[in-house]
């Protein structure tokens, strides 16, 4: 399992530097080569792979099951990463009988995620009840995407409040995350392959156009905000955090809450200068209430404009927010632009 191991490693690039998160993305990919279809023999390769990986590459023992996770779903104990040692002193116990331990008795009825994260923090709750935490939240989530989005949601509030990286480490659930990716992947290829449904009013002659006419003197509307996010390729949540910076560009989601290593200025837009005044024109424009927040969670802002009739191409099929950005990557990656 050295080879493959090794192989996998070295194509892609991977080190002890990356976060958990980054590393779970390459979990599907490394599973399929270490799968034969018999189960002790798979389970055997993956520990082996696993060992090189801690051995060979010093990954940490929780970096090495972000990789390459168990592949079973069932039990939480399955679902978690090992982790060594006990609880420090000072941290409270949520659960002290663990085998009669409930649902209902780690997250009470009605609580958000964001009062979770103050929970945890305000009673000093130690690793284990993360855990605990942690496998509540992905037990009673409707699917692994949505159980994902919310443990995603539980570390950002958690790093909001200064939270040690070890009590946001343990909220990591690396089977679901595996199998999230897994789904949402299958989801995007089935949407590439049926492709996205677009008016020529959001064609790329269109768009251009529209660019290269907007005054920035002048107040942004939501087709603006529509444009600039197909000039960028960027999602809803980014348009805020996005900077361009000396052919860089940082802000990007993938890389919130670690290193934030710039990314090649890519854009519709090909003056740098021009791009990145359309930009913190719209960032101005929500910062000072002109424009809401596309990103903000559960905003319709954005998603009811692109349902007006003359944006609709086919009954029931609707332009979302979320197709803008791979709009953009057709249009520049495609067409050549």
């Amino acid at each position: 399992m050295s080879a493959i191991t090794t192989k996998f490693v070295t194509d892609h690039k991977l080190t002890n530097e990356m976060s958990l998160e980054e590393l779970s993305q390459y979990a599907p990919e490394i599973l399929e080569l270490l799968t034969t279809g018999m189960p002790k023999i798979d389970k055997k390769k993956r520990r082996q792979a696993r060992d090189r990986l801690q051995k060979g590459y010093k990954f940490s023992k929780e970096q090495a099951y972000a990789l390459i996770p168990h592949e079973r779903v069932g039990r939480s104990k399955n679902q978690v990463i090992p982790k060594e040692g006990g609880s420090e002193a000072g941290e409270v116990n949520i659960c002290s009988n663990k085998s009669a331990c409930q649902v209902s008795d780690i997250i009470p009825e009605g609580e958000t995620i964001g009062e979770t994260a103050q929970r945890i923090m305000r009673d000093n709750l130690g690793v284990r009840d993360v855990i605990a935490i942690a496998n509540a939240i992905a037990e009673t989530a409707s699917n692994p995407v949505a159980g994902t989005s919310s443990l995603s949601r539980l570390r950002s509030e958690l790093r909001k409040l200064n939270a040690p990286k070890t009590i946001i480490d343990a909220t990591f659930n690396p089977v679901m995350t595996c199998l999230s990716n897994k789904i949402q992947k299958e989801r995007r290829d089935q949407c590439e392959s049926e492709g996205i449904d677009y008016s020529d009013h959001f064609s790329l002659e269109s768009v251009k156009e529209r660019l290269d006419l907007y005054d920035i003197s002048n107040i942004p509307d939501k087709q603006a905000l529509a444009d600039v996010m197909i000039m960028l390729c960027i999602r809803p949540a980014e348009i805020k955090n996005l900077r361009i910076s000396n052919g860089g560009v940082t802000g990007y989601s993938k890389n919130w809450g670690q290193q934030d290593i710039p990314r090649v200025f890519r854009s519709l837009e090909k003056n740098e200068k021009r791009a990145k005044q359309l930009l913190i024109w719209i960032q101005n424009a929500i910062s000072s209430g002109q424009l809401r927040d596309p990103g903000k969670r559960g905003s319709t802002y954005l998603s009811s404009f692109l349902k007006k009739d003359e944006f609709i191409p086919k009954p029931d099929k609707p332009l979302l927010p979320s197709y803008l950005r791979k709009l953009g990557q057709y249009m520049r990656l495609y067409r050549m632009v």
